[in-house]
């Protein structure tokens, strides 16, 4: 257990009295069940951290990307205006002026949760290195699906008629929209000819593993590496196959890792099969190239995520590319490390809440052991740019 400061529910009532009135105008009084609490740069120990250029070559990336596929809802915490000026100014930033812009540009709000047993909770993802073909054989049997043409991506807060508004996607048919086929259908051959292979991996836990990481580096058989990336989900709602294995009794939560449990799975394919099946969530890909090996796939911001430095959080709630301090040791941290510095860059189905996050770990074998260790509570204090001149807050 990490090293947290002391966290208070309540604002002095003065205090809060000259939050709402303006003294901090950019940010809201609440988000969730949270409350945003002011809180100055000296009060945070260690702050920015021991690499603080590593945060900002993340928040470049962030500013620079296209924008997402999925745009946000409107009302999501981070003014947009200067946010972009803050990116602007973020250009010219050198080595030696890194911490001053951090302290300079933004104002620091710890995110309280009045009552929670803990600050927040961070868990940790990776992008998983798979061995793969682009043509299938009996090494590799079990195909990646392309983003079939009658899926319909519903942004978060929309509905089609007729729908459960808890569905994410639909299917666009002649008489209307329907629910998509569940992950039982698509593997009974329910989408045909509208989802064709895009490459072909050894196995079915594979497929789940790409599936629950959401992208993915492949190796090919010839040494090329190819990366797998998202491209849209059925809209289902989600089940860890891992959590069935524990609840059935096959293992012990304690100890489960991701080697363990996918290591159960393919010693009882018929069980496996149940279970993976158990979960009606199912996410298509398109393939890209790996332009840099150091850095992971785009998240959902758009921008390739760094390790260590990308942050999924709640994109219903907290805007892209704004910085978070998460106040604990982390995966490969320095020594005595109290604290890092973070981007909002990814989101995720189950990263729900303003003081639940996931952290990009990296690429490989090692960084999924990291990521399936991390699963601690987390001091969240998020870093909002301060107003744009000329712009209300």
């Amino acid at each position: 257990m990490p090293n947290l400061p002391i966290w208070s529910g309540r604002l002095p009532t003065a205090l809060f009295a000259i939050f709402l009135a303006g003294s901090a105008p950019a940010a809201p009084a609440q988000v969730g069940d949270a409350v945003l609490t002011p809180i100055p740069f000296e009060s945070l120990r260690d702050f920015p951290g021991s690499d603080p250029t590593a945060a900002l070559d993340a928040f470049r990336r962030v500013c620079v990307a296209p924008a997402p596929p999925t745009p946000q809802p409107t009302g999501v915490v981070g003014n947009p205006a200067a946010l972009s000026q803050t990116c602007a100014a973020a250009a010219g930033v050198g080595p030696e002026t890194v911490a001053a812009f951090f302290r300079d540009r933004f104002e620091a709000f710890q995110v309280v949760r009045p009552g929670a047993e803990r600050p927040g909770f961070l868990t940790g993802y990776f992008e998983p290195e798979l061995e793969g073909s682009l043509t299938q054989g009996p090494d590799f049997a079990t195909p990646v699906l392309a983003r079939p043409d009658d899926l319909v991506s519903l942004a978060p807060g929309e509905t089609r008629p007729g729908l459960d508004p808890a569905l994410r996607a639909a299917r666009a048919t002649a008489e209307g929209f329907e629910p998509y086929p569940d992950r039982a259908a698509i593997d009974d051959g329910a989408l045909g000819a509208r989802a064709g292979p895009i490459l072909w991996l050894r196995d079915a836990v594979d497929l789940l593993v790409l599936q629950v990481q959401g992208s993915g580096r492949v190796r090919l058989p010839d040494g090329r590496a190819v990366r797998v990336l998202y491209d849209g989900r059925n809209g289902r709602p989600y089940t860890a196959v891992a959590k069935l294995i524990v609840q059935e009794g096959h293992l012990p939560l304690e100890g489960l890792t991701l080697a363990r449990w996918t290591t159960w799975l393919r010693a009882h394919p018929e069980t496996a099969r149940r279970l993976i099946r158990a979960n009606a969530s199912y996410i298509f890909f398109r393939l890209a190239a790996v332009e840099d090996p150091a850095l992971g796939p785009p998240g959902a911001a758009n921008a390739p995520l760094t390790p260590g430095r990308s942050l999924a959080v709640d994109g219903g709630l907290w805007r892209y590319g704004l910085p978070f301090w998460l106040v604990g040791q982390l995966p490969g941290g320095a020594p005595g490390e109290t604290g890092r510095l973070v981007i909002a860059a990814d989101t995720g189905s189950a990263i729900v809440g303003p003081a639940r996050g996931d952290l990009f770990v990296g690429t490989g074998a090692q960084a999924g052991i990291a990521a399936g260790n991390l699963r601690d509570a987390i001091g969240f204090v998020v870093l909002l740019p301060k107003p744009a001149r000329g712009v209300a807050p």
